[in-house]
This record gives structure tokens, sequence and C-alpha cells, in this order.
């Protein structure tokens, strides 16, 4: 079975903690994170532990840069009450479900994935060759499967993680999720939903399992996730069960693609810390003006009546993240014709990235001054995290037999 679909109401997504954010995390990732949190049941957490893979010889940063990162989700709109805000690292189940999936993790699944030399090459100057290097996708299919995440929001360079997630959960289930008495406790299960829905049930799945009819299929895993007296063992059974397979303990999740980040650099590049071409969340509003006002333009407009070619001109890309058709028909013409100046093309998207950032650096200004309002929302988290995470530990530790008799 290749997954519960109770765990598609979940989402899990998490970024290494980098310090203060700029525009490229917002309309990359924070504003995907803004409308997911209000259709889905919300993971985010802080990757200190995925920092640690490349920058172990230096972790001093990661606290303050976990803290303020926390601050700039919370100032662009993420809601503790919709989503769970947590840190990897004060949920040391990660740690474990991560060893104990490298017991089953052949070697070649994780030198295969596309990232690892990719990241190598561009890292040069680091000593790469660790273990934690080498396993950290394997922590992401840790990250992801201890929450039953059945859905994760990457951008097509990522979806290759998720399938090697998907692949290591399809070999923890056949390996551990095949009970002794797994019939037996699956009809055990089946009784405790009560006689009419107990037949109702055996009846849907004798039509899945000899006709194939896909619809009784989804009728009966709507009926599974009803039925109140099932313990969450007892439904994951039941869904492996239901399609005839063994016991579905860790499920399948499924990429969420995500659109590329239309938002530049200053330089056109895509805007990154390392290019040194970003404007930061909460960059003071003169300084972001500065910015952009001193941005490169067309190289070949030198003087005010030389035409221009928005096509290779960084300032265009801005307008197509934050202009209008109208706006952008102007920039077209004026800047072909002469008849604006590069400066005054830039007014308008001056104005609209102050006016994006406004009430975010309020929120933030306020989150600062209320730290103890911070570490009670990933107290909160953390708390609510390792509760579910518990609960996962417990039903792999029974598969796996660790349990203490």
């Amino acid at each position: 079975m290749s997954s519960v679909s109770a765990a598609h109401a979940r989402v899990l997504s998490g970024m290494r903690p980098t310090g203060r954010l700029h525009l490229g995390h917002y309309h990359g990732v924070l504003k995907n994170w803004l409308e997911l949190q209000h259709e889905y049941d919300c993971f985010f957490f802080v990757a200190d532990w995925h920092a640690l893979t490349t920058d172990y010889e230096q972790p001093g940063n990661i606290p303050q840069a976990s803290w303020e990162m926390v601050i700039d989700w919370l100032a662009a709109g993420i809601n503790a009450g919709s989503a769970t805000i947590f840190v990897q690292s004060r949920v040391p189940e990660h740690a474990e479900l991560h060893l104990l999936l490298s017991m089953i993790t052949p070697l070649g699944w994780l030198e295969r994935v596309p990232t690892y030399k990719d990241q190598q090459e561009k890292l040069k100057e680091k000593d790469l060759a660790t273990y934690g290097f080498l396993g950290y996708p394997l922590l992401q299919s840790a990250d992801i499967l201890m929450y039953r995440a059945g859905l994760v929001p990457v951008g097509e360079d990522q979806v290759a993680h998720v399938e090697m997630t998907r692949e290591i959960a399809r070999r923890f289930n056949h390996i551990y999720g095949r009970e002794a008495d797994f019939e037996e406790q699956a009809e055990q299960a089946v009784r405790k939903m009560g006689k009419k829905n107990a037949r109702l049930f055996s009846d849907l799945r004798r039509s899945y399992q000899e006709q194939g009819d896909q619809e009784a299929l989804g009728v009966a895993r709507a009926l599974l996730e009803t039925q109140a007296n099932l313990t969450l063992g007892d439904r994951e059974r039941l869904f492996g069960y239901l399609e005839g397979g063994g016991r579905v303990i860790l499920p399948e999740p499924k990429p969420l693609l995500t659109k590329a980040s239309k938002m530049p650099g200053l330089d056109g590049q895509k805007m990154s810390k390392s290019y040194g071409n970003t404007i930061g969340l909460r960059d003071d509003p003169a300084e972001i003006e500065k910015k952009l006002r001193t941005m490169p333009t067309d190289p070949q407009r030198v003087r005010r009546t030389d035409p221009g070619d928005p096509e290779v001109c960084p300032v265009w890309q801005f307008h197509q993240v934050y202009s209008d058709e109208a706006r952008r028909d102007w920039v077209q013409e004026g800047c072909r014709s002469a008849s604006i100046g590069c400066i005054e093309c830039k007014r308008p998207v001056i104005d609209a990235v102050l006016a994006e950032l406004e009430p975010i650096q309020n929120h933030a200004r306020e989150l600062e001054q209320q730290p103890e309002l911070v570490r009670s929302i990933l107290n909160d988290g953390c708390d609510h995290a390792r509760d579910v995470a518990r609960e996962t530990m417990a039903e792999v530790r029974h598969a796996m037999s660790l349990t203490q008799t």
C-alpha cells in the first residue's frame, strides 16, 4: 500500500537555519507555507541538525540563526495556531529513527542522490567526506516519516529525496509490516468497528480484492477514517489488510511540487546571501531603497536618452514579480523608447517592496520585544512534535521487536 489517506492531510517542511531571511525565502517558501497552513495539518521545523552536515566545524551561530529565522516565519504570518513550529534537535526521536532506518537502507541509495555529488562540488572548500553528509538524505527521510507526512512541498530538484523516502518506507513496511498474527489482529480490529460497519468493510474489501473495484477501495478507506474506536495501529493495520498487504507502519509520502521562485537578486541572479544580492525582510527601509535605486540596469543604456531592453535588465525581473500588466506595458514601452529613465522605472518597484515588507517588519519588531512569546510558541510546538514522534517511534520499535518484554 502506498500511503494512509489520513496522512495526506499532513504536510512537513523545514529550513536550515541561515539567520534572517530575505525576499527570496519569502517568495520561494514562506508564501507557500502561508497557504498550506490553512489547508493541511502543517509541521514546519528548524533543521538545525541538517546545518551540521555542512557546518559542523562552526556550529556556534546555529542557535541565533535559528531564533532569527523563526521570528521571520512568525512575522511573515506563519501562525502557531494553524501550524506546529519546532526545532529538529529538540525532538531526539529524529535521531533514533535515522539510526534505525540506516540499518535497512542500501548504501547505493544514498550515493545516487543527485544533490550528493552536486553539493560536494559546490562546497569544495569544506571537508564533506563524512557519514553525516552522505546520510543527510536519510535524515530528511526520518524527518518526513516521523510525522507520517503525506505531502512534502519541494521544488523539482528535491523530488528525488522524496522518492527515496518512499522507497525507504516501502522497504521498512515490507520487512517489518507483516506480523506473524497480522490477519488475526486485523480481524480483531474489524470487530471493533461494530457489526454494521464491520460487515460493510468486509464487503468492500472483498469487492476490491476479488474484482479490483477502486470505488470500493475509496469507500473502505473513508470508512476507516471515521472509526473512533480504532487505535492508530489498528487503523494502519486495516489499511494494509484492505489492500491485501501487511500493516502500513510508515506511510509513503508524496511530493507537493511548488512553483520555482521568480524572486531575482539585485544583480539578476538568484537571490542568495552568498551572492551578496539580497533584500532582507528586516532591512531598514532606507537601506532597501538605496539597494534598489543603485541596482544595475541595461548596460547598453548609458544615457537617459538611450533606448533600453527590459529583457536584459534586472529591474524588469522585479516588475514581473511586483507589477500588474498595465505597469509592465508602461515599462516595456517607456524603456524601449527612452521616454522613461531608469530611476523612474525603479520607483514603482521600490514602493511595492516597501509596502510588502512594512507589515512584516512591524510584526517582527513586536516579536523582538516579546522573546518569551517566541519561546512559548517554540516550546509548545516542540512538545506537540515530540508527542507525535513518540507515537511513531512506539510503532517502529514494536515492529522491529525493540520493545521491552
